[in-house]
């Protein structure tokens, strides 16, 4: 690790060490649900549509590129035309 410079220090603020990092946790497991209410802080609720499966597919590039132009979202405009693909070309 890195000594700190002495003269970018702060005693009332000082640099963590590993050990330091090591215990820490997030706020959302320390701080009380009614400050997360406060602040305006919302977990995720349940799920509402089935879930997706996390794969990988290798694409060929024009594809990618194509429909990443097309703007955010554009993982699931692949999955639309996958799904209507599939409507036509049944085994």
């Amino acid at each position: 690790m890195k000594k700190p410079d002495p003269e970018l220090s702060d005693a009332d603020n000082p640099e963590w060490s590993d050990a330091d990092f090591a215990r820490a946790r997030p706020a959302a497991e320390v701080l009380p649900v009614a400050l997360h209410e406060k602040l305006g802080i919302r977990r995720r609720g349940p799920q509402k549509a089935p879930v997706k499966k996390l794969i990988t597919i290798r694409l060929s590039p024009e594809v990618v590129d194509g429909f990443r132009a097309s703007g955010p979202g554009w993982q699931a405009r692949v999955d639309a035309v996958l799904k209507t693909w599939l409507k036509t070309h049944r085994a």
